[in-house]
C-alpha cells in the first residue's frame, strides 16, 4: 500500500538509502532537508519532494509533517537534539502522524558518560510519552565508520577499542529495516530494536577482512584515549562529539556495542552485509592511493 512518509535528515547516511529504497517501492516520500545541496536534487531527480527545513523550527517541521502517515527522525551527534525531538514530537501530534522510527544508539542509557548517548536516552522517553506510536533502533557502530576512521590512506587503524568487539552494520542494512516498519509501523510499536552487523569481531579481525577485501595490508593500532582526542582536534571534530567518542570508547571496552541478532534479516528482509562486502562495495571511499 502506497504511504505518505517523511525522512528527516533525508541527505544523512541513514536517511538517503531509506528515501531511495522507500521511492523504489512506490512510497511518497518527502524528503526533509537543510540545504539545497547536490545530494538533495539527486533525491528530487528520483523522485523524493524535497522540502527545505530544520527539525529546531518547530513552524518549519510543522509544515513538513502534513499529511504524512509516518516518519524517520534522525539527528546528528550535535547539541540540539532535546529540542528537535521535542519539535518531532510536537508536530507529529498537531498533524496526526501515525508512526515514528527514531534513530537512537546502542549505548543510548541514563547512567552513560556520554553526553550525547544520555540524551539519546532521554529523548526515547520523551517520544514514548507521545501520543504517536514510536519504534526505537539502537545500532552498534555503524560499518561507515571503517571509512570515517581510514587514515588517509596509510593503512592503519588508530582506534582506542582493545581488543573489544562488534558487528559493524552498513547503513543500507539499517535503511531496510527502516523502510520495513514505515511500512507497517503497528507491530512493531514501542519496541526498541538493537541492530547489527553480520559478524562480531574485534579490530585485528576487522583489520585482516579489510586487508583481504582491499588487496593491502591495513593494520590495527590500539591507541590510549589522548591520542585519539588529539586525533580527533586535528580533524577539526566539535568538543561535543569529542567527549562522545571518548566515553564510547570506554563503553566498548566494557562490551556495551557488542552483540548480534537477526533483526536485519527478520524485520529488513535480507542478510546483513559482512565486513568484506560492505569494504567491496565501497572500495572507492577509502581513496587508496595509486599503485
Amino acid at each position: 500500500m502506497e504511504r505518505n512518509l517523511l525522512v528527516i535528515g533525508a541527505t544523512g547516511k541513514t536517511g538517503r538509502h531509506t528515501t531511495e529504497l522507500l521511492l523504489q517501492r512506490g512510497h511518497r516520500v518527502r524528503a526533509l532537508v537543510r540545504g539545497l545541496d547536490e545530494r538533495a536534487e539527486r533525491l528530487a531527480a528520483l523522485g523524493a519532494d524535497v522540502v527545505e527545513g530544520d527539525v529546531l523550527d518547530l513552524d518549519s517541521l510543522a509544515r513538513a509533517t502534513k499529511g504524512i502517515d509516518a516518519l524517520y527522525f534522525t539527528y546528528p551527534i550535535r547539541p540540539g537534539l532535546m529540542d528537535a525531538t521535542a519539535n518531532v514530537a510536537q508536530a507529529a501530534e498537531e498533524n496526526g502522524v501515525q508512526a515514528i522510527v527514531n534513530m537512537s544508539q546502542v549505548s543510548a542509557r541514563r547512567t552513560t558518560a556520554s553526553n550525547a548517548a544520555r540524551q539519546h536516552w532521554v529523548a526515547e522517553r520523551v517520544l514514548d510519552r507521545s501520543t504517536v506510536p514510536v519504534t526505537h533502533i539502537r545500532p552498534t557502530f555503524f560499518a561507515q565508520w571503517l571509512i570515517d576512521t581510514w587514515a588517509e590512506g596509510t593503512g592503519e587503524l588508530r582506534l582506542p577499542f582493545a581488543d573489544g568487539r562488534h558487528a559493524p552494520i552498513a547503513e543500507t542494512d539499517q535503511a531496510k529495516v527502516i523502510a520495513a516498519i514505515l511500512e507497517d509501523p503497528a507491530p512493531h510499536a514501542g519496541q526498541i530494536y538493537p541492530l547489527y552487523g553480520a559478524e562480531e569481531l574485534n579490530h585485528y579481525e576487522i583489520a585482516e577482512k579489510m586487508s583481504k577485501a582491499l588487496d593491502r595490508d591495513v593494520t590495527y593500532v590500539p591507541i590510549e584515549l589522548d591520542e585519539f582526542a588529539a586525533i580527533l582536534r586535528g580533524r577539526g571534530a566539535p568538543e561535543h562529539l569529542i567527549q562522545h567518542l571518548l566515553a564510547v570508547a570506554v563503553d566498548y571496552r566494557n562490551g556495551v556495542f557488542a552483540g548480534t541478532n537477526d533483526l536485519v534479516k527478520t524485520i529488513g528482509g535480507s542478510e546483513p552485509l559482512d565486513v568484506e562486502g560492505f569494504v567491496a562495495q565501497n572500495r572507492a571511499a577509502f581513496d587508496l592511493p595509486s599503485a
